[in-house]
């Protein structure tokens, strides 16, 4: 390894003697969670070589683990979804035995798992997406895991519970994810920063190689859904148009619009390159409030995001602070440079400002509209 370059595993445990009296179990966990997304890497990597049986430590449930939130509905079953499970399980697998969890939650199972009798329970609770992005696995395009670490609260029986996990995002120890792309980087924030590790497949380690990530405050470009442009709010409309009106539109600039139908692929350009990300409230049905799972999905982001200097909202709040209300909780978020997600958020306060026009982005009068005469 070049001199110079820093490990996790010496990145972590200087972390640890930031905090004198720390028992070392925390940096002990980081790096249990990063030896399972190496091997989670190894199974992305072999693709449609995999051919393990389908099944998870906990069971799927119906509706839950069927595809990650940016998504499409209704996707056949290829082999994404067998990866889904093998991710699930080696999550499980590789950090259950540790003595440093009490319980797992992840999009795969339909509730808590907590760590089993014959295993140490210890003062953490992981919340995880084993594979987001998974459809796009059939398509050799990005995916990732993401994970959340919170505190375990103290039981008298001392058995976890799914309500334990029900803390707001403002609560959470670390979060990180890893991107699965042409090099497996590891992203994470323990609350002073966000630091970024690239795989060094040589060494078998992940080293230290984007230090201190910023979001910048203004950016030019967006990443959203525009098929779903029917179904958005007024105030998502609002902002897209004035987007895509460019340097004759109210905002007297250009803006590029993309989408990866990967969480982690769009955050980490938004982290390197700035930008917005939106997955906001629609009207599809079936009708609930979001499609992100807040638990393992938007609050870890939006830890990474704030701590990188960006900031995220549902559209009406926070959403470090929105409550759960179970532990598959979906919200709308939408995060990014800051002064842009700030714009969203009072487009939200006044919902009936600005104008836009009645057909849709690919109509008449659309993206595709002819110039006019």
């Amino acid at each position: 390894m070049p001199e110079g370059l820093k490990t996790l595993t010496r990145y972590t445990i200087e972390e640890e003697h930031r905090h004198p009296g720390s028992s070392g179990e925390f940096s002990a966990l980081v790096n249990v969670v990063a030896t399972a997304t190496k091997i989670i890497a190894n199974q992305v990597m072999r693709g449609a070589i995999v051919d393990s049986p389908r099944g998870t430590a906990g069971g799927a449930a119906d509706g839950v683990g069927e595809h990650s939130a940016a998504e499409p509905d209704n996707l056949p079953p290829t082999v994404h979804r067998k990866l889904d499970a093998i991710a699930n399980d080696i999550m499980v697998a590789e950090t259950q035995w540790t003595g440093h969890l009490a319980a797992l939650l992840s999009e795969q199972m339909s509730t808590i798992h907590p760590v089993p009798d014959a295993h140490r329970r210890g003062k953490y609770l992981l919340a995880f997406d084993p594979l987001d992005g998974s459809s796009n696995i059939d398509v050799n395009l990005p995916v990732g895991t993401i994970f959340s670490v919170l505190r375990s609260p103290e039981r008298d029986n001392g058995a976890p519970a799914a309500e334990d996990f029900l803390q707001s995002g403002v609560r959470q120890v670390c979060a990180g994810f890893t991107l699965y792309g042409p090099a497996t980087m590891l992203v994470i924030t323990t609350g002073r920063g966000v630091d970024g590790f690239t795989l060094d497949r040589e060494i078998g380690a992940f080293v230290l190689t984007h230090p201190r990530m910023r979001i910048p405050e203004d950016t030019s470009g967006f990443a959203i859904n525009a098929a779903n442009e029917r179904f958005w709010e007024r105030p998502v409309r609002r902002y897209v148009h004035e987007c895509l009106d460019g340097v004759e539109g109210p905002r007297g600039r250009d803006f590029n619009m993309r989408w990866v139908a990967s969480l982690v692929a769009d955050t980490f350009h938004i982290l390197t390159r700035g930008g917005v990300y939106l997955y906001p409230h629609d009207t599809r049905p079936p009708a609930r409030p979001g499609r992100v799972s807040l638990l393992y999905g938007a609050n870890p982001i939006a830890f990474i995001v704030e701590q990188a200097g960006g900031w995220a909202t549902t559209g009406g709040e926070r959403v470090l602070e929105v409550p759960p209300e179970q532990v598959h909780h979906q919200v709308p978020l939408i995060f990014g440079s800051r002064n842009e997600v700030e714009r969203i958020e009072r487009y939200h306060s006044e919902p009936d400002e600005g104008h836009i026009f009645d057909s849709s982005l690919f109509g008449t009068r659309s993206l595709f509209r002819p110039a006019p005469h």
